[in-house]
């Protein structure tokens, strides 16, 4: 930042000099008249930030529909599996809340139930099922955290790309400068004006990628605990059989109806 205020500083010493100059007109027009005056280099730049800011905000607004739909369908999932009594009526009807990643916790520790069991019991394996739980909880955080290393990238760099157009920018404004042979405000102010605009630029396509990657990741740990908790539920579940050793025969039979 020091060539920036060493600028600053540069203009409060020749602004005297240029007291006549002309009242600066309307801010969009004179962005505008200064973007059509801009470099190929500042085109460059700004061409390549408008890239990164279509970029992220497709990221944005897709994954917050897809959390969304996500927190939507992971409620009526849990309703629904609470009121069943048979384990095998959710597996029959757990598609219909496929976006919600608590299904493929449940499809995932059902099939290994299923494998162990053939569908009917008490689990023989729990600690197989545990297992199962936290890799169907793995893979379906690794899906909601797609594309978010491309908001942490677009939202580290995004300044430094800006910062590099504005300083470069100053560079040839001062170059300039140093061949007209005159160090006045108004001969510099406008090459430096158009250079400070790709800063503005990277912060703009910064700002919001921030925000987006810091709610977005705290929505993924939210789900995380939720699988967590849910595979607790559905792990008990199946146990119930097994923890009641003095149970009557015909009890036995129908607490296992309930996870066919």
């Amino acid at each position: 930042m020091t060539p920036l205020f060493a600028t600053v500083a540069f203009f409060l010493l020749q602004s005297d000099a240029d007291a006549g100059a002309p009242p600066v007109t309307n801010s969009g027009s004179a962005i505008l008249e200064m973007l059509r005056n801009s470099g190929p280099l500042a085109l460059a730049v700004l061409g390549i930030l408008l890239i990164a800011s279509i970029w992220s905000w497709a990221i944005i607004l897709g994954k917050w529909s897809s959390f969304r739909r996500a927190a939507t369908q992971s409620r009526k999932f849990l309703r629904a599996f609470r009121k069943a009594t048979r384990l095998q009526e959710i597996a029959t009807v757990s598609e219909q809340f496929k976006p919600s990643p608590l299904v493929g916790v449940f499809d995932e520790v059902y099939e290994t139930y299923k494998r162990q069991t053939g569908g009917y019991g008490a689990p023989r394996n729990i600690t197989a099922l545990e297992r199962a739980a936290q890799t169907a909880s793995s893979e379906s955080l690794t899906t909601l955290e797609s594309r978010l290393t491309w908001l942490a990238t677009i939202a580290s760099i995004s300044p430094f790309v800006g910062l590099f157009g504005t300083v470069m920018g100053i560079v040839e404004a001062f170059h300039g400068l140093g061949q007209a042979g005159t160090a006045t405000l108004r001969a510099v102010a406008p090459g430096v004006s158009e250079a400070l605009i790709t800063t503005a630029a990277g912060l703009l396509v910064a700002v919001p990628a921030v925000v987006a990657y810091n709610q977005f990741t705290a929505r993924c740990r939210d789900f995380a605990a939720r699988n967590d908790d849910f595979a607790r539920e559905l792990l008990n579940s199946m146990e119930e059989v097994s923890l009641r050793p003095g149970q009557d025969p015909v009890e036995r039979e129908a607490a296992r109806g309930l996870h066919q």
